[in-house]
């Protein structure tokens, strides 16, 4: 008979279960209901957004919610595949960098649609300007015909710029051509993205201030 002050060790059987992707994948969108911005969320689908879902939460919410998560490449997968904003958002805060190689950043970058402007700043800044490649990739996308390409193209520009970049003769020119032909695009994102990069081209090479305050001034 077993005495009533016998204590038992649980075994290993007894541990629950690790939370599987689709666990994660239901709390995060409980997290992301909970945070719900509903005048944010009204803002963009008045303005024709192609998500077929948007819960208007902030960055720094998201941020947060990301940061009570493993990076993991399987979970960022699957909130990059689930075409809401948010889930887009944290698949790039939550994939692994080391994994995010060139290929990946080709798929995402070419993925990205002319509505989602703030995903493509987001990806470049937390995994594009990170990696290895991100120069080769910032002239290969400024030339590409898309202007979704083009846009992370100079982002990413901007971003090795900042971090004290230093661009050949050759490089500098041909940053200068493509940033005259993208220019005239109406779209005000791929604008922007010039512009920026052209003013932190200007701090980094004094030299060649004046063309870039003449192409600005004739934009």
């Amino acid at each position: 008979m077993t005495d009533k002050h016998t204590l038992t060790t649980p075994t290993t059987d007894s541990k629950p279960a690790a939370r599987g992707t689709d666990d994660d994948i239901s709390a995060i969108k409980a997290d992301l209901r909970a945070a719900m911005n509903g005048v944010t969320a009204k803002s963009f689908r008045q303005s024709g957004t192609a998500y077929r879902l948007v819960y208007g939460v902030e960055i720094l919410r998201l941020r947060s919610i990301a940061a009570t998560y493993e990076p993991s490449r399987k979970l960022a997968l699957a909130l990059w595949n689930d075409n809401i904003r948010e889930t887009r958002m944290l698949a790039v805060m939550l994939f692994p960098q080391d994994d995010f190689d060139s290929d990946m950043a080709d798929l995402w970058t070419e993925s990205i649609r002319r509505d989602e402007a703030d995903l493509a700043g987001l990806l470049v800044m937390e995994r594009v300007a990170q990696a290895p490649y991100a120069a080769e990739k910032a002239f290969r996308w400024i030339a590409d015909q898309s202007e979704t390409l083009q846009l992370c193209g100079f982002q990413t520009m901007t971003r090795l710029l900042m971090n004290g970049a230093q661009l050949s003769p050759d490089a500098e020119a041909e940053l200068l051509d493509q940033s005259v032909s993208a220019l005239p695009s109406d779209y005000l994102p791929l604008k922007k993205a010039v512009a920026n990069t052209l003013l932190r081209l200007a701090d980094n090479s004094p030299t060649i201030q004046h063309t870039i305050d003449k192409i600005l001034s004739c934009s």
